[in-house]
């Protein structure tokens, strides 16, 4: 019984570690803010497609998460 608490007791060991190694957000590696790709874009417009109630859901959702063409064609996302 006792090599399964020793099991426990290391698995609950590297899931603090891991917590406490993932809380930094990570920063771009040459000082300039990432870009978002087209790919993402169009990724997460087909997520949020997936998940609406609705054409109008859904049109509201990509509008506020900044995923609708603004005038001149670009998402604000990707600005």
């Amino acid at each position: 019984m006792s090599g399964s608490l020793d099991v426990r007791a290391f698995l609950w060991s590297q899931d603090d570690l891991s917590v406490r190694q993932s809380s930094s957000v990570p920063m771009p590696r040459n000082g300039e803010p990432s870009r978002i790709s087209e790919e993402q874009v169009h990724r997460a417009r087909m997520s949020v497609a997936r998940n609406a109630m609705s054409a109008e859901d859904c049109l509201e959702l990509l509008d506020m998460l900044g995923l609708v063409d603004g005038d001149d064609g670009i998402p604000p996302v990707r600005r």
